[in-house]
């Protein structure tokens, strides 16, 4: 075989490295799109972006952004004001934390015990003990939650009240009920609708003065009652609204994962004698385990950067009730505090990672199972 000259070796070279030369332009114009910018706010997180005729001024400062949310002027807005718990207040938090222990404890008893896996989980033990002692004394008669608890109570309320919603009516679809194919359709239709259209929507419900719900607030009673001028009824409305969307994204996964279970188990036990709560707690909901695993996970990181509901619905308020973290460092941003802005959004960037961390370990042992 002849061998090519060299004309021949450079023109073979140039033509394998074509589609290289094509390809790492939009590589780098990726990375530079997605690291740049996370580069630019970490340095900020720790400056103080100061504006001056001509240009701008970036000194840095240190932990200055992060001691002023966590200890200084900002503690009372970042994690809100602590008081003294309750009795049911204590009486949780010592179930939190013996469920946390057990944890430990069955994690020391398996087959997959080491030392380093030890230290681990028992660091996510310690960080999860201190948040739960923070949203308890915050919630505390007395107490004030600031927009970490508040953040909390948008994603672990919210999504467990939309993961029972979606999975009771996708169980109920299932059913051989007449009308079941309608009704597929309209559940899906809150999440074809903007965060923005919901809040809107949900901003002309809860007018209970003039919205088009205001006769049955007045049969209802509640005419004169203001949801946007009560803490707990702002943030009751913010939930219903992202609960009313997102229900349906987990409506429609957890339906696809009940119809592509296998039926001979659940034939086989209906044979045996088993009622309808033995065949879902034993064979329907182990199978479709894995799945709401990673259904939760995805819709936790989504609900960590809730903004528009809050924002359009209450704008935050009353006073700062219902701010969210991400509203939190949009304001911050907004008032010319980027410093401040980039250090609570670093903050909430730590807090996705680390509940992400540790949700699929404490849960990967059952997927495992």
């Amino acid at each position: 075989m002849e061998q090519p000259g060299l004309w021949g070796r450079v023109q073979r070279r140039f033509e394998g490295s074509a589609n290289s030369v094509f390809i790492w332009p939009a590589i780098l114009m990726v990375l530079f799109l997605s690291i740049f910018p996370l580069i630019i706010s970490l340095y900020l997180a720790f400056s103080r972006l100061k504006f001056v005729p001509g240009g701008f001024e970036i000194k840095f400062v240190g932990l200055a952004n992060f001691r002023k949310l966590l200890v200084g002027t900002e503690k009372n807005h970042f994690l809100g004001k602590t008081s003294h718990p309750s009795l049911l207040g204590w009486l949780l938090f010592v179930l939190f934390v013996g469920l946390l222990l057990l944890f430990l404890l069955r994690y020391i008893r398996g087959s997959e015990f080491s030392i380093g896996g030890l230290i681990f989980r028992g660091v996510i033990v310690a960080v999860l003990t201190l948040f739960a002692w923070l949203v308890i004394q915050t919630l505390s008669p007395g107490g004030r939650p600031g927009t970490m608890v508040i953040t909390w109570v948008y994603v672990f309320v919210g999504i467990a009240i939309q993961y029972t919603l979606g999975l009771g009516l996708a169980l109920l679809v299932t059913q051989p009920l007449p009308g079941r194919r309608f009704f597929r359709v309209v559940f899906l239709l809150p999440m074809m609708i903007t965060p923005v259209g919901v809040a809107y929507m949900f901003r002309m419900m809860t007018d209970t003065d003039k919205g088009p719900l205001q006769p049955i607030w007045q049969a209802m009673g509640l005419g004169l009652y203001s949801w946007v001028t009560d803490p707990w009824g702002a943030r009751s409305a913010v939930m219903i609204g992202d609960i009313w969307q997102w229900t349906p994204f987990m409506f429609i996964v957890l339906l696809a994962a009940l119809e592509a279970q296998s039926i001979e188990q659940r034939e086989a036990a209906l044979v045996d004698g088993a009622n309808r709560w033995q065949i879902l707690r034993n064979i329907t909901m182990p199978q479709i385990f894995p799945v709401s695993l990673t259904l939760v996970l995805i819709r936790m990181i989504e609900a960590f950067k809730i903004v528009d509901l809050p924002n359009v619905l209450t704008n935050g308020g009353p006073g700062t009730a219902t701010e969210s973290l991400t509203l939190h460092s949009w304001i911050s941003w907004r008032t010319l505090d980027i410093g401040g802005s980039a250090a609570i959004a670093y903050s909430l960037l730590l807090v996705v990672t680390f509940f992400g961390i540790a949700y699929v370990n404490i849960l990967r042992t059952r997927v495992a199972e």
